[in-house]
């Protein structure tokens, strides 16, 4: 077995898997990757049913969790998937795989 994981990366494990754990957050990630990697909070909100509160709570725990990032143009958020922090998660599951058992 290999050596404990630190504790900063710890935290950066739970804070993504807690964000992953919510089914809305999924499709938000899913939806702004299928959309060229980058959306607007207005296009992003556009396409769930749920009230512009809970919309920007889950994009607020994405981002929380390192998986978007936003920039400010004027008065609109472009939200960006950040894909070095998803590789914790493909890092995480490689553990699991048949490759690197021993």
């Amino acid at each position: 077995m290999g050596k404990p994981e630190s504790k900063p990366r710890l935290d950066a494990y739970e804070a993504v898997f807690s964000a992953l754990a919510h089914a809305a957050r999924r499709r938000v990630l899913l939806t702004i990757f299928f959309n060229g990697g980058s959306m607007t909070a207005g296009e992003i909100a556009a396409i769930f049913e749920h009230a512009w509160q809970t919309t920007t709570r889950h994009l607020r725990v994405l981002e929380r969790a390192g998986l978007l990032a936003h920039e400010k143009r004027g008065r609109t958020r472009i939200y960006r998937i950040q894909r070095k922090r998803l590789e914790l998660v493909r890092n995480w599951l490689a553990h699991f795989s048949k490759d690197s058992r021993h």
